[in-house]
């Protein structure tokens, strides 16, 4: 495609460049809606007949100019900032000044330590909060998004349900630009804000406290949920920590059907399966030396079957999290998160987001490996 130069010679434009300018006059036309998703570099290069690096820097210049949205292992989509009002433009209307955060469940041990320190935030800064509660489910995470869109909600605090495949309305959130922090759960590889633990090196530092103290034949015991972040980062960090000491972490003995502490599957009914899993479990392994729990109520499951078949022993059990006991003290060794912290740096994080700051990154809280019957004081 010849274009006129300064000095009205002809010149060829870049084949790139062509197709930049014809993706992004489909864009301004309406070819593409915004949010849609477009073909991706191998889907262009074949359509125009090019190379893979012809449509990947087509592709760069329209993400470069704020046109398209991509994310990794999802595609490329039509960003659109008309959707949602930009947040100055919002400030000044009623229900400007609402924060929807959304939780998948509530536990004594952790997230209700978080929303009050989110409430906590709200009211320092001059905001209001307004709850939804996901019980695990997509749909109605989706169902308490649209709600709170609607009543005029300027931001967003999540915890992401327990899946493997991330939620699409709130992907189409990070399309429109609209202010999103995640918390506990975090959406690698899409761009945004995100606070939480960094479950590796916790686990890894939880699991060596085990091992340091000679045992070896350790399960592994994580709830029957979809691969999320969290739950493979802690698994990942259980297998570190037996790197560190030259071993190999035996998959034979995990535990990874249990489901009673899922939101969606919580009840009586659930629990007794959960308990009877665990029963066979000691019948069929009385080699077994310790637990590493991925959160606290697996290990209330486990000490209570041990106990049952005469076989709990003191701080045989670790775990995530655990709640505040008289004076602090901790019924089981565990990883004590900065619930507190993250709870106030989430709210931080989207208020630079709301009013257009720099777009903030990923926060790691700190926590602390409390020992059992230590005094846990909080973070």
């Amino acid at each position: 495609m010849p274009e006129k130069g300064a000095e009205g010679t002809m010149k060829q434009v870049p084949l790139y460049e062509q197709i930049y300018r014809t993706i992004l006059s489909d864009i301004e036309s309406g070819v593409y809606a915004p949010g849609e998703k477009i073909p991706s570099e191998n889907d262009l290069a074949d359509i125009y007949h090019v190379s893979r690096i012809t449509s990947k820097k087509a592709m760069k210049m329209l993400a470069e100019g704020n046109r398209i949205i991509r994310l990794p292992g999802k595609g490329s989509f039509v960003a659109d900032e008309k959707t949602f009002k930009r947040p100055e433009e919002k400030n000044t209307e009623q229900g400007s000044r609402l924060i929807g955060v959304i939780l998948d469940g509530f536990s004594p041990s952790f997230a209700c330590n978080i929303l009050n320190s989110i409430q906590e935030s709200c009211e320092e800064k001059g905001y209001s909060m307004v709850l939804r509660c996901s019980g695990g489910s997509l749909n109605k995470e989706t169902q308490a998004i649209e709600e709170l869109v609607n009543l005029g909600v300027c931001g967003f605090i999540i915890m992401c349900v327990h899946d493997e495949n991330y939620n699409e309305r709130i992907l189409q959130l990070v399309i429109e630009h609209f202010p999103v922090v995640t918390i506990d759960r975090q959406l690698k590889g899409i761009s945004v804000p995100f606070v939480g633990t960094d479950n590796v090196s916790a686990s890894r530092e939880l699991t060596g406290y085990l091992l340091e103290k000679g045992c070896r034949k350790i399960s592994f015991v994580r709830p029957k949920a979809h691969e999320t972040v969290t739950l493979m980062d802690r698994q990942y960090g259980f297998q570190l920590a037996f790197n560190d000491y030259g071993l190999i972490a035996d998959e034979a003995l995990w535990i990874t059907s249990l489901c009673s502490t899922l939101p969606e599957t919580m009840g009586d009914k659930y629990l007794q399966q959960d308990i009877a899993i665990v029963d066979q479990y000691l019948r069929e392994h009385e080699e077994i030396e310790a637990f590493m729990a991925s959160e606290y109520n697996l290990a209330k499951i486990l000490k209570y079957c041990l106990e049952k078949a005469g076989r709990y022993k003191e701080d045989m059990i670790v775990c995530f999290d655990g709640p505040e006991l008289f004076l602090g003290e901790a019924e089981f060794t565990h990883v004590a998160q900065g619930e507190k912290i993250i709870g106030k740096m989430s709210m931080e994080l989207l208020l630079k987001t709301i009013h257009g700051e720099e777009r903030p990154g990923t926060v790691m809280a700190p926590y602390r490996i409390i020992k059992r019957y230590e005094r846990n004081w909080g973070l």
